[in-house]
């Protein structure tokens, strides 16, 4: 899938999920509290996050998104996890990284801050919210630092305890999405056998441009509409 499919993929994830995260007779003690703030805050992180297990592909659009920062990045993560598609393309990738948010965010403010830049950094490379400047690239990058920066300013007064679920979320509905293609993901890693639903025959095809991307962005839509209405939108929507 495309960028632009996995950060809208994140975010429909995250605002579908609110209702589950914050069900405490479910959830016990894990269950989460979340304001508006936050709940917008983790859409913008989980789509973000959406981005992540593309950190293995060293020749992807997001390994130029931070200009040197990222290719380095890149080439140094896909030789350690096995190349594109394999170990960052897992249940277990998933689990640690948000496990590390969590922590991050919990124990070590500056940390998460960091690894919030780069996870806004590769969601508005995604969502293709970037600058293109046609043989400067070292400007363009420059900005798309500082537009992500932007915007770990406005979220850095918001309490982001809860962004291991939304990292976590994010990740997998990136999984989730290779695996509706023909090659499929290592969704078990280290066990390497690929698990793949093809209903999506082509990256960037029409199936993903004019079904996938469309439907995402409606449920975006809806969802966001029930968080803010509360109560009120779930009775209509209903």
């Amino acid at each position: 899938m495309m960028g632009q499919s996995h950060a809208l993929s994140g975010a429909a994830a995250w605002l579908a999920s609110v209702p589950l995260l914050t069900h405490e007779p479910l959830l016990g003690s894990y269950a989460v509290s979340l304001t508006p703030a936050q709940i917008a805050g983790g859409a913008v992180v989980c789509a973000g996050a959406a981005m992540l297990p593309d950190i293995d592909h060293h020749k992807g659009t997001i390994s130029n998104t931070l200009g040197p920062i990222t290719r380095v990045l890149t080439k140094a993560v896909a030789k350690a996890s096995g190349g594109h598609r394999q170990a960052t393309h897992s249940i277990l990738f998933a689990v640690a990284m948000g496990i590390a948010s969590e922590l991050l965010a919990t124990h070590f403010v500056y940390g998460w801050w960091v690894l919030l830049f780069l996870i806004v950094a590769l969601g508005l490379r995604g969502a293709g919210i970037d600058f293109k400047v046609r043989g400067r690239e070292v400007y363009a990058e420059t900005l798309d630092a500082l537009l992500a920066a932007g915007v770990v300013f406005l979220l850095h007064g918001v309490d982001m305890r809860f962004v291991g679920y939304a990292v976590f979320l994010g990740c997998i509905a990136h999984v989730a999405g290779d695996c509706l293609t023909p090659r499929g993901c290592p969704v078990f890693w280290p066990v390497k056998k690929r698990i793949g639903v093809p209903l999506i025959p082509r990256t960037d095809g029409k199936v993903e441009r004019w079904v996938i991307a469309p439907l995402l962005t409606l449920a975006i839509v809806v969802l966001s509409l029930r968080s803010a209405l509360g109560d009120r939108a779930t009775d209509w929507l209903t």
